[in-house]
């Protein structure tokens, strides 16, 4: 029999000792996993242990998260067949007699890319090594040209065929196929958010960014043809999300097909090679371990802690706090973007998700100000997406915001650290106003589900 202590003792031992160790830079996967260990050694008792297994082998078995590999496979190969360079270079020669036009040019290469990838680092670190060095040499300003690589590479986490949509439906039990629909017109309004502010700021001061010069600007058959450098891998895109929606193929199905697509169109850019393969089946197998690690040891931890009566625990002081339903929503996306200063995505999703779901069903969503609520059938959607577009903002707050490291080790000397976290703050403030936006009309997320699904 372990030793008895309160679930409020319980709390903050467990997540101070947590928040410890992260601070000593120790793997999120061994340092949740190897808690929960030691927790249920010495609070548990041997019925208990039981939770090892019995949290550990549904996810084992669930074919959902096989999606996970093949989408980063995807990605992997895309990058290696040089097809996001390609897609910058002819979306700014596009847009590049517009003044702000690389800057916005970058926003949606991202946001094409955040179609084809579902990860985020691919698309910083790419946009980082290619749209930031183009920007510097024509003078664009570096707060401005940082902040559109930030912002734009978040649109990975949101836009499907998102990996983080494909873990919360199987954490929330939800569908992914609805998460993917849920989540397009959010992820398009952020984009366009994001493209709007750089052309405001660069038509306001236009030094800060300038159109391209007269001789560099290309010519309208110079244009068509660089457009069709860039049909096969839009085709592949259209083809992997119009099978999911449409219904023909789950996301695992359309997975597959997306990793079958992504080795064409490789050989097709004459970038097919078994290095190269076997360079992204590394990437996969290291960035596939790493998540499902995590998924083990956090999963443990916070069986733990809801079988000690965590749930019931946070609920209450939720609902002690005397606010509404809303007032409550604000409180969680608070503790998620204050999570998303020191842990990683999958962490932050495994920790919270189980613990925030069964609040929000529980609780009446009648709309604000007047405006249309949410249907109970329909929080779990409604939540999981607002929780995806929230989950960009932590990739943006400093001090830890994994999105502002990512930049960072591709920029030059010159953009320090305190000049990234700088250019991130004006979009975090647009992420939390689409965020604002997406509570307020709920409608944004769930018409096109309704219209697919019915």
């Amino acid at each position: 029999m372990g030793l008895e202590i309160s679930i409020g003792w319980l709390t903050l031992l467990m997540f101070g000792s947590l928040l410890v160790l992260l601070m000593a830079g120790l793997p999120l996967a061994f340092v949740t996993g190897g808690l929960a260990c030691v927790f249920l050694f010495v609070f548990g008792d041997a019925r208990m242990l039981n939770i090892l297994p019995s949290r550990i082998y549904p996810y084992m078995t669930d074919y959902q998260l096989s999606a996970i590999p093949l989408f980063i496979f995807m990605a992997s190969v895309l990058k290696q067949a040089g097809v996001i360079e390609q897609l910058f270079d002819v979306i700014y020669k596009l847009l590049g007699a517009l003044r702000g036009g690389l800057a916005s040019a970058t926003i949606i290469a991202s946001t094409i890319l955040a179609a084809m990838v579902g990860v985020i680092g691919a698309a910083e670190i790419t946009m980082g090594m290619v749209a930031l060095p183009a920007m510097l040499r024509r003078k664009y300003d570096p707060h401005l040209a940082c902040g559109s690589i930030l912002a734009g590479g978040t649109l990975g986490i949101l836009i499907p065929p998102s990996i983080l949509a494909i873990l919360f439906a199987v954490v929330a039990q939800q569908s992914v196929g609805e998460l993917f629909i849920g989540a397009v017109f959010p992820g398009l309004l952020l984009s366009g958010m994001y493209i709007l502010y750089v052309t405001a700021r660069s038509y306001i001061d236009p030094a800060k960014g300038p159109a391209l010069a007269p001789e560099e600007r290309v010519s309208a058959r110079e244009k068509l043809r660089l457009l069709q450098g860039i049909i096969t891998p839009v085709i592949l895109v259209v083809l992997v999300l119009g099978v999911i929606f449409s219904g023909i193929a789950t996301p695992v199905e359309a997975a597959g097909i997306g990793t079958f697509g992504a080795l064409v169109v490789a050989a097709l850019y004459r970038r097919l090679s078994w290095q190269g393969v076997r360079e992204a089946a590394l990437t996969t197998l290291k960035a596939s371990a790493m998540v499902l690690w995590i998924i083990f040891g956090a999963s443990i931890f916070v069986g733990f802690y809801i079988l000690n009566g965590g749930q019931q625990f946070v609920t209450q002081m939720l609902l002690g706090t005397g606010f509404g339903p809303y007032g409550i929503l604000l409180i969680m996306m608070m503790i998620l973007v204050v999570l998303g200063m020191f842990l990683d995505w999958v962490g932050i999703l495994l920790l919270a998700v189980p613990i925030f779901t069964p609040i929000m069903k529980s609780l009446p969503w009648e709309g604000l100000l007047g405006l249309p609520g949410v249907a109970p059938s329909e929080v779990p959607l409604w939540f999981g997406v607002v929780y995806m577009i929230n989950m960009q903002m932590s990739f943006l707050s400093p001090p830890f915001g994994y999105a502002l490291f990512y930049l960072k080790s591709v920029a030059p000397p010159e953009i320090t650290i305190g000049t990234i976290f700088r250019s991130a703050v004006p979009f975090l403030f647009l992420q939390a106003t689409g965020l604002a936006i997406c509570i307020l009309f709920p409608g944004i997320i769930l018409w096109l589900p309704r219209l697919v699904y019915g």
